[in-house]
């Protein structure tokens, strides 16, 4: 078949399983090869694509592989660079994970790469395309809100003791913070509601709760990052990761280069799960009142008087299949084309770099007395060469 694209999974087990959704033989679409270190996550791909799908411990050998034309970068962020560097020199498009790097400077070592060698970075900033996140920049483009002068985004994360303070993630050496893991999502759409990115940034925060655990599992062992109702309230957690610097409660201020202020808000050990944005503007207000498609709308409130709690107007959002409330699918589905074609996309490697250098500059603004930090701008030959 003409045009056929044949895509590898570096980190086929975990996240890498949004992959699949590329697979679509009657298009022309077909993942041939996974790698991973865990042989179970192999032994799992291998089971689902067929039995003569490559598999291997060692990326390189998948990505020595000229047929192969695009890769899905899917392991732990502390190892996107390397990959992501290396599976663009080796003349593979690339749809990589977010957080795109863990430090500033791996970012923009991984920008440099894919302009040198004329490849395709794609960064997979999925909540761009969740349909309540669509809805409120729709909204906000129509000018019903007057222009943007504020934002900020609470964020409750009920699964944090079981998905963040397990595993790799709780060691700042492999994530930084979790200010740029997990914030790297909602900093890059407060940047695209309000339509800038932060040039100051200053931060407060602390790890709170789960450093009063002592339950901790062995190094050697691999942490049990499942959802487990027993694990309440946060103080009944066990096996947690043996090292633990990384923050469980974190806010950060950030002034950006429109002039906009916003804020983000991060607790680990609430009882709820969901993301609450704000975006205030000379002649209104959004707000988003759940984020489950089906169960959740946008309130626009536009007229003065008492508090309204559903808003002046309602938008409901209604019900969409697919993981990450059908974002996973409608992404995957942008990369595939973009691989095949080129041309406009929804996310934006220079915005993924963005969230990911507010995130990196908070994280040292918290750490050293909340001192506001300057966010370095990413080099003009660059932008350029991605704003075309």
């Amino acid at each position: 078949m003409t045009n056929e694209l044949l895509i590898g999974v570096i980190g086929a087990g975990g996240r890498g399983a949004v992959a699949h959704y590329a697979h679509n033989p009657q298009d022309g679409v077909r993942l041939v090869a996974g790698a991973d270190t865990d042989p179970a996550a192999l032994e799992r791909f291998r089971g689902v694509l067929g039995a003569d799908t490559f598999v291997t411990a060692d990326y390189r050998e998948l990505l020595a592989r000229p047929e192969i034309g695009a890769v899905f970068v899917a392991t732990p962020d502390h190892l996107h660079e390397e990959h992501a560097v290396a599976a663009l020199k080796a003349g593979k498009h690339v749809y990589l994970e977010k957080p795109m790097a863990i430090t500033v400077t791996g970012c923009d070592r991984i920008l440099r790469t894919a302009m040198e060698c004329g490849r395709r970075l794609y960064v997979g900033h999925n909540m761009r395309h969740m349909t309540v996140i669509q809805k409120m920049k729709e909204i906000i483009d129509s000018g019903r809100i007057g222009e943007v002068k504020a934002g900020w985004c609470r964020h409750f994360i009920a699964y944090g003791g079981d998905a963040y303070f397990k595993d790799w993630h709780a060691d700042r050496a492999r994530s930084t913070s979790l200010l740029l893991q997990k914030g790297a999502h909602d900093i890059d759409i407060l940047h695209w509601l309000c339509g800038g990115f932060s040039r100051r940034v200053t931060a407060v925060g602390g790890l709170t709760v789960y450093d009063r655990i002592t339950d901790r599992h062995d190094p050697s062992e691999r942490g049990f990052a499942g959802w487990s109702d027993a694990n309440w309230p946060p103080l009944s957690q066990t096996g947690l990761n043996p090292v633990m610097d990384v923050e469980d409660i974190s806010m950060m201020l950030m002034e950006l280069d429109n002039g906009v202020f916003a804020s983000y808000q991060q607790c680990h050990y609430t009882p709820d799960a969901w993301r609450n944005y704000t975006v205030i503007g000379t002649e209104g207000r959004i707000e988003n009142l759940g984020d489950n498609p089906g169960e959740c709308m946008v309130a626009l409130w536009n007229k003065r008087g008492a508090y309204k709690p559903q808003g002046d107007e309602q938008f409901p959002i209604a019900a969409v299949g697919g993981s990450h409330g059908g974002a996973d699918p409608a992404i995957v589905a942008e990369f595939v084309r973009f691989a095949r074609e080129g041309g406009a996309t929804t996310t934006s490697p220079i915005a993924a770099r963005n969230s990911v250098a507010a995130g990196y500059c908070a994280a040292h603004s918290l750490r050293n007395g909340s001192v506001p930090v300057d966010v370095p701008p990413v080099d003009a030959k660059v932008a350029e060469y991605f704003a075309g």
